[in-house]
């Protein structure tokens, strides 16, 4: 299998990131793993798509630390391939880290990846999909019972008013990602409340969510593989993120840290709500972040934590995902023969 790894840029890649120790499994199992910036991509005039890659020496790696040493080093093999013969690509990006510096990288990933499509490479996830979920409105189109009460807005009165409502409620931005600029404002401290306001406002809509008493003890990452929960060896993708000290985001790079989830009905029954959804706009690998009986986010790009579910649960969940990789190129193959020769019988 010849897999290609779309990321925001090689230099930047890290050993415990998911899509290096997607590499690495891909590689041990014999597959050609390349890794390519988004900024290396291209559509030449022979109506193909290319782009200079690369990928690592060895047959082998131990962990992500041989393999970023040698994806970066000069031993590494460099070379322009063609992407239209890859078997999967395989979009990480995340087009909100490219804010305010490379406006043109957001959507560079799907235009290329849905070019790739026509010539029968399986690209995930899907562009189309992707597409739909570039801000965190796509959230607001899954069924109501699974999401807190929101408003979208810039309005600085009707968020006031949404926060007297509730009390106390969070606002993010809509465009954006990792915790950035997420803040808890409460309706008895109006000044606090426009001065977040404020600074929320500067990157565009504001998002201003109910705030979900249980978030006080983290929230749940619970992974999904082709639309229902991976499990690998008996065992869940899946971590509690608990929050340290007075900060009240969970996220690992915000000062959260890890704990072994307990995964309940509660969890399953929110996985299963939005399954439908999710299959419908072809979203392969998913994060659901679950507070409650409530989820707060679905991330669908490139979502991260497999390493921290391996190191909680002891299953290398990468394996999983090549393995439903290396059934769905050997579907495609069979699909297209016996498709191409039912067409030609035909005419």
């Amino acid at each position: 299998m010849r897999i290609g790894f779309v990321v925001n840029d090689i230099k930047t890649e890290e050993t415990g990131y998911t899509t290096t120790r997607l590499g690495v499994a891909a590689t041990n199992r014999g597959h050609e793993a390349w890794v390519i910036s988004v900024g290396d991509l291209a559509y030449d005039p022979d109506e193909l798509v290319r782009a200079k890659a690369t990928r690592v020496p060895k047959a082998r790696y131990k962990d992500g630390v041989g393999y970023i040493r040698d994806l970066h080093g000069p031993k590494a093999i460099r070379e322009r391939v063609t992407v239209d013969e890859l078997d999967v690509l395989f979009l990480r990006n995340v087009p909100s880290d490219e804010k305010g510096r490379r406006e043109w990288a957001k959507t560079a990933a799907l235009d290329f990846g849905r070019v790739a499509m026509r010539h029968g490479v399986i690209v995930l996830n899907d562009p189309n999909g992707l597409a739909k979920a570039e801000n965190k409105m796509y959230f607001q189109l899954f069924p109501e019972q699974v999401r807190p009460t929101t408003l979208i807005s810039r309005d600085r009165s009707l968020i006031r008013e949404f926060v007297a409502d509730q009390g106390r409620a969070v606002l993010k931005p809509l465009h954006g990602s990792g915790g950035e600029s997420v803040f808890l404002v409460r309706a008895d401290d109006p000044a606090n409340l426009n001065q977040m306001i404020d600074a929320v406002a500067r990157d565009g809509y504001i998002i201003a969510q109910e705030y979900l008493t249980e978030a006080e003890h983290g929230d749940t990452r619970l992974f999904l593989m082709n639309g229902t929960p991976l499990r690998h060896k008996g065992r869940y993708a899946a971590f509690r993120r608990v929050r340290s000290g007075g900060d009240m985001r969970s996220n690992l790079h915000a000062g959260g840290t890890l704990a072994k989830a307990t995964l309940t009905d509660k969890d399953f029954e929110l996985a299963e709500i939005v399954r439908p959804k999710l299959v419908q706009d072809g979203m392969f690998l998913v994060g659901l972040d679950i507070v409650g009986d409530k989820l707060m986010e679905i991330n669908v790009f490139s979502p991260g934590g497999l390493g921290s579910s391996q190191k909680l649960e002891g299953v290398n969940f990468n394996d999983a995902v090549i393995d439903s990789l290396e059934r769905k190129v050997d579907y495609m193959g069979y699909y297209q023969r016996n498709f191409n020769n039912v067409e030609m019988a035909t005419l």
